[in-house]
């Protein structure tokens, strides 16, 4: 089991956990009110940069979350890292889309935290894994 070595860690691991479990609301109170999440690829659902609570929760992780069986995809973080108010991630996605089909995918995160509450996210993933399932 991964430790968290600090507080800004410690939120980072609450918050996948948080987003695992699939309720929306508990994600929305770890983000700060200007939040943004970035997901750092082009041409897949849910890329570019999306604004603040609406933004993020109704607008941008519920309908991916709708993309999948109830109660996944699950986030499993491989490693985590930080400086000051940078966190670094590794984690991996995994679970059913409403097809049936299997989802695994990697990913990279650049968190930054102000205020006790997660201000900025950058998502990397394996786009062309993302482009190849949705064709």
């Amino acid at each position: 089991m991964l430790t968290a070595a600090n507080a800004n860690e410690r939120l980072v691991l609450q918050f996948f956990a948080t987003l695992s479990s699939g309720d929306l609301e508990a994600v929305r109170s770890l983000l700060h009110p200007e939040a943004t999440w970035t997901a750092q690829v082009k041409g897949v659902p849910g890329a570019g940069t999306h604004t603040g609570h609406k933004g993020i929760i109704d607008e941008f992780l519920a309908p991916v979350r709708g993309l999948f069986v109830p109660g996944d995809p699950k986030i499993a973080v491989d490693s985590i890292a930080s400086n000051g108010s940078l966190v670094m991630a590794e984690t991996r996605g995994t679970g059913r889309l409403s097809d049936g089909r299997p989802y695994s995918n990697l990913y990279a995160w650049a968190i930054e935290i102000a205020d006790g509450k997660i201000k900025a996210l950058r998502e990397y993933m394996d786009s062309h894994y993302i482009v190849q399932l949705f064709a």
